[in-house]
């Protein structure tokens, strides 16, 4: 698992969350051997921290992502005009267990994208 966190001003944040749709997270799921993506935000005093999390088959496929140092944050254009603060590292973990219920990721949805119901909720 890598997991990213940065800060952009709350006058920013869904801007900023379409952005990372379209650049990050795009390009997370467009490498062989991701897993998936949450994209995580909550207030931060003055600020909205996001916090992103992928999930990877392995180190491997989170070096074809993220380069020969996978511990260095990847950055796009656009990013610092909107974020106020970024880690300029990503942390990577293993994944020695879970117990999620089943679909529990298909249910979360971003409160900004609108999301349409899966085919068996239509």
């Amino acid at each position: 698992m890598r997991t990213w966190r940065g800060a952009v001003r709350p006058e920013d944040a869904d801007r900023y969350l379409d952005h990372q749709s379209g650049t990050g997270v795009r390009e997370y799921r467009a490498t062989p051997g991701n897993l998936g993506v949450l994209v995580l935000r909550r207030p931060a005093g003055d600020l909205v921290e996001v916090t992103t999390v992928s999930l990877w088959e392995s180190m491997e496929a989170i070096r074809a992502f993220a380069g020969d140092d996978p511990a260095v944050a990847r950055f796009y254009p656009g990013d610092d005009e909107l974020l106020a603060e970024k880690d300029l590292h990503a942390d990577h973990f293993e994944v020695v267990s879970t117990d999620l219920d089943p679909g529990v990721l298909a249910q979360t949805r971003s409160t900004s994208a609108k999301a349409a119901p899966p085919a068996s909720e239509a």
